[in-house]
């Protein structure tokens, strides 16, 4: 894993930092984790307490699935203006770059930040002639939209996911 930051400026002011995961951060992680399931889970007729183990394994399995599968990917907490806003993982290999998870919290979304970081794999996917990919979950329209948006075509549909490639926009 990188040692180093990267830093944006952020479209509407403001400035956003990429700093490598600690162990320090794993309470945030799980946190950002958790929004990301919280519509999901208030269908669950589950306690508060269930739904935080619930989560915790989830977090857990993905953490290291991604581990196992991307030994090289690289971790990152998404700072805008020195608060904790999300986290970032990539995966880079000699043929592609792989978006593995990108999640904002709440307040610190529609800021332009998830666009710039997107913009950023896409220059340098170009840069390094490398396909950039992303899986999409299936009911995720929103997210869906926003990849087209960008140039990401659906290339397969697997299970419950959609994989999708940069193509240009």
């Amino acid at each position: 894993m990188d040692t180093y930051e990267t830093e944006f400026s952020l479209p509407r002011g403001g400035r956003m930092v990429l700093r490598p995961v600690t162990a320090a951060d794993e309470e945030f992680l799980l946190a950002v984790y958790a929004s990301t399931r919280s519509d999901e889970l208030a269908q669950a007729p589950w306690s508060d307490e269930q739904k935080g183990q619930f989560l915790k394994w989830q977090f857990d399995l993905q953490r290291r699935e991604y581990d196992a599968r991307f030994p090289d990917a690289e971790y990152f907490v998404i700072m805008i203006d020195d608060c904790s806003a999300g986290r970032i993982w990539i995966a880079r290999d000699d043929q592609e770059i792989r978006l593995l998870d990108i999640a904002m919290l709440t307040e610190f979304q529609n800021r332009g930040a998830g666009t710039m970081l997107l913009r950023w794999l896409i220059d340098e996917s170009k840069r390094a002639a490398k396909a950039l990919r992303h899986m999409v979950f299936v009911l995720n329209q929103d997210a869906q939209r926003f990849y087209e948006r960008l140039g990401f075509v659906v290339i397969e549909e697997l299970g419950a996911y959609k994989h999708m490639e940069w193509k240009g926009e």
